[in-house]
């Protein structure tokens, strides 16, 4: 496993290598770059694939700072520039695609195209937003105990035995190090209003049975964007990429053979 110094940050990645089109994988939170495994297997053969783990997951050593996710945008950028990346597709899930659309935003010379899974530009409403602080609160003191990670396992996963799997991944870590990641997700900007701005071309991916981010704010994302087409509706929770991966790699196949060479 690579590491590189990005911002401050210890950046650990995968990289498949190779002279096919990059894309870059962004994970959600409280996930890491594995569970893009799927994906990476199905496109590594004509794709260069970059995934890698963000501020406070996996094995990145994250310095502990407040942070935003402008500033992740510029770690994703940062490490493009350490691997001679000069522009790829973006692919991101859920928060991955939150930093994915403001690098956009920043450096949109550099985007080839945009995958967004599972994700959106706006804000949760406060009454959700108080949930799930008081949620936060929970696992940095007492970590993610039996009835909290289980409740958010179902959200993100709700897969029995992928459950299980990323719940004993959490229970690994210093409950502290989800504390700066939380304040960055749940005090984030709204940048519904600029998705005018972001003309690469988009691909909007959403589960149905996403109960994190409903399919009204993915409809509003495709909306947005003036290079996305439809939302394309998969089975699936919030992370639809990793438990139905079939349906979600079927699109990305196809966008990305119809992308401009």
């Amino acid at each position: 496993m690579p590491v590189v110094d990005v911002n401050g940050q210890r950046i650990a990645y995968d990289d498949t290598g190779g002279n096919g089109p990059p894309i870059v994988f962004s994970h959600g939170f409280l996930m890491d770059r594995t569970m893009f495994d799927a994906q990476v297997e199905v496109l590594r053969d004509r794709h260069r694939i970059v995934a890698w783990d963000e501020r406070g997951f996996g094995e990145t050593e994250f310095d502990g700072r407040p942070f935003t996710y402008w500033d992740s945008a510029k770690d994703l950028l940062g490490l493009m520039d350490h691997l001679g990346i000069d522009r790829a597709v973006l692919a991101g899930m859920s928060q991955g695609g939150f930093l994915s659309l403001r690098a956009a935003l920043l450096a949109p010379e550099r985007v080839r195209a945009l995958i967004l899974l599972d994700t959106q530009a706006g804000v949760d409403a406060e009454e959700t937003t108080a949930g799930y602080r008081q949620m936060l609160d929970i696992w940095k003191t007492a970590g993610p105990v039996d009835e909290l990670a289980n409740t958010v396992a179902t959200i993100i996963i709700d897969q029995p035995g992928e459950n299980e799997k990323w719940i004993a991944k959490w229970r690994s870590r210093p409950s502290e190090l989800i504390a700066e990641p939380g304040e960055c997700l749940y005090g984030r900007d709204d940048i519904t209003e600029r998705l005018g701005e972001i003309t690469a071309p988009a691909l909007v991916v959403h589960g149905t049975s996403d109960t994190a981010i409903g399919m009204d704010r993915a409809e509003e994302l495709a909306h947005g964007l003036p290079g996305s087409g439809p939302v394309v509706k998969v089975p699936g929770a919030h992370a639809a990429n990793m438990t139905h991966p079939d349906a979600v790699n079927d699109a990305i196949v196809a966008f990305l053979a119809a992308l401009p060479a």
